[in-house]
């Protein structure tokens, strides 16, 4: 049987009175660690799962926009939507499904499309989604609304488009000197690099920003001077 001296005899007596009081504290705190662990291991796998049969759900949308085949665009999208939202898939889903229906003719679905990407996309999609929702609403002329999807501004790269679309809602609206500032913002903004040739090379870019500019000005031109 081992012996110890009274320092260490006492050292055992404190370990065992701290065990004693904070024992069943450090169990816990080691328990729920390990459940934290388990569970956010658990939770990547999950997320990865979902995404390889999202993955396979978009395949099918696309090859159906491929196709026009309204019916299998409106499942896979719904299915997307439905079962796998919190993939990256579902807002690009809803995007290709609204075109797809707005191009048939079906606004009320695409409108329904795109309203999902608002409530539930990130940054540069729900900002464009925001866009296409005031342009179905302009063809509806529904033009308070759709000025209402973009209040509050866009992140870098739609300020001009969104410029753009509030002078066309004007102009829709005979309020010709609203729609004349707002081309002219949209100039303006473009002329400071937010523009719609984002993504391409610098050619493109130019080039595309160069007829996205005579388009605005024969807007402004179209409206005369005046009020």
């Amino acid at each position: 049987m081992a012996t110890y001296d009274l320092e260490e005899q006492e050292q055992i007596a404190e370990i065992k009175a701290w065990w004693k009081q904070y024992g069943n504290l450090v169990v816990a705190i080691v328990t729920a660690a390990s459940i934290g662990v388990i569970a956010w291991q658990g939770w990547n796998w999950y997320q990865r799962g979902q995404a390889a049969k999202a993955s396979m759900v978009y395949g099918v949308l696309q090859k159906a926009v491929a196709d026009q085949d309204l019916q299998r665009v409106k499942a896979a999208s719904g299915e997307l939507l439905e079962k796998f939202g919190g993939t990256a898939y579902a807002p690009l889903a809803a995007l290709s499904a609204a075109k797809v229906m707005f191009d048939a003719g079906d606004a009320k679905t695409a409108k329904l499309q795109l309203l999902w990407v608002v409530d539930h996309g990130e940054h540069e999609l729900r900002d464009l989604a925001r866009l296409r929702v005031a342009a179905v609403l302009l063809d509806e002329k529904a033009y308070d609304e759709a000025l209402r999807q973009l209040e509050g501004g866009a992140g870098a790269g739609f300020s001009t488009l969104y410029l753009n679309m509030r002078g066309d809602l004007f102009s829709a609206q005979g309020k010709k000197s609203e729609a004349r500032e707002a081309y002219q913002g949209a100039l303006a903004r473009l002329d400071q690099g937010d523009a719609g040739g984002k993504g391409k090379n610098t050619l493109q870019a130019s080039q595309a920003n160069a007829a996205y500019r005579e388009v605005l000005q024969l807007k402004l031109d179209t409206l005369g001077e005046g009020s």
